[in-house]
């Protein structure tokens, strides 16, 4: 009988996984800043395909997020009970991000055709609140979970990953 880590049986640590998607995210909002300022430097995307790119980061972040509240937060408080207060901080970010990204799509949803000087430090300002708490959430999120998912092995999760751990090319 050959010996396997844990690890080496799941392919990739849960934790690793995570933050895969972690740096998938940052760069897709990375993608939608540099759109937003494009189209207000007048050189980028008219303003509904800024829309389309807002609303599928805004889906595929929702759908993290929504999968770790149903699948891994209560996996892991039911493995880890200590770290109830950190899940529950998390799914208040989860509900502050869910806000910013409101806010945000409503700002995207009236952009003019033209550029609208006006309008620039409003969603500038906006998609960089969002890009701060994020960035904030994924570090704190990272720091106390990765390794905690690493060391966990939860069957159901190896053919068919949750919707947390699913990357474009999953979808």
């Amino acid at each position: 009988m050959h010996a396997r880590s844990e690890a080496g049986d799941r392919l990739t640590a849960l934790g690793t996984q995570l933050l895969e998607v972690h740096i998938w995210l940052r760069e897709m909002l990375d993608d939608l800043q540099d759109g937003i300022d494009d189209y207000f430097d007048g050189n980028g995307l008219p303003p509904r395909d800024l829309r389309a790119h807002c609303l599928s980061f805004c889906t595929v972040l929702t759908r993290h997020h929504t999968g770790e509240d149903r699948a891994a937060f209560p996996a892991i408080a039911e493995k880890f009970p200590e770290l109830r207060k950190v899940l529950s901080d998390l799914r208040t970010d989860h509900n502050q991000i869910d806000w910013l990204m409101g806010n945000l799509r409503k700002l995207l949803d009236s952009l003019p055709e033209q550029p609208d000087p006006a309008m620039a430090a409003k969603v500038r300002e906006e998609v960089g609140a969002l890009s701060a708490v994020m960035q904030t959430h994924f570090i704190y999120e990272e720091k106390k979970l990765i390794s905690v998912l690493n060391s966990m092995d939860v069957p159901e999760w190896r053919d068919n990953r949750p919707d947390f751990l699913l990357v474009d090319d999953d979808a």
